[in-house]
């Protein structure tokens, strides 16, 4: 068991990741591409964790084994005011290397921000989502996201 001061070592992806974050002022690790999220993910190498509603994980679908904290409820989409304590409980700690997807990136950065000021130290946000963002006929999904990129998901 490594003790309380030995340093996580981290994928060079990831570290790659948390330079540029640094660079571009992010106040949280970093952000991934769905291809690297699920590398790490499928590998045990991070966990992943879905902050969208459990409304949009049953209706749109969910990557397999995902962990699910949502960052907002119901249809109005209602801020979780116990988002950073559920997400602590759910990954073990803050000190867990967490990658966090929503449907567009959006959410998930938020939650990744409100992560690292409660103190978590390696948190991501999956970049283009699980649905990607909207295009110009106000359609997801064709363009970028985790579906778009084949990556594996199911639906209830």
């Amino acid at each position: 068991m490594p003790s309380e001061t030995s340093e996580l070592v981290l994928p060079q992806a990831l570290e790659e990741a948390r330079e540029a974050a640094q660079q571009a002022g992010l106040p949280y690790a970093g952000g991934v591409p769905p291809q690297l999220a699920w590398q790490l993910f499928s590998s045990g190498e991070a966990l992943l964790v879905d902050v969208r509603s459990g409304e949009e994980r049953k209706f749109v679908g969910h990557v397999p084994g995902s962990l699910h904290v949502a960052w907002a409820t119901g249809t109005a989409l209602t801020r979780n005011p116990r988002f950073v304590r559920e997400l602590e409980a759910k990954v073990g700690g803050k000190e867990a290397v967490v990658l966090l997807l929503c449907r567009s990136g959006k959410r998930s950065a938020l939650a990744a921000e409100a992560a690292a000021k409660a103190g978590f130290t390696q948190v991501y946000n999956v970049l283009e989502g699980f649905e990607g963002e909207i295009d110009a006929q106000q359609h997801r999904g064709v363009a970028d996201g985790w579906r778009f990129r084949g990556l594996p998901w199911e639906q209830d």
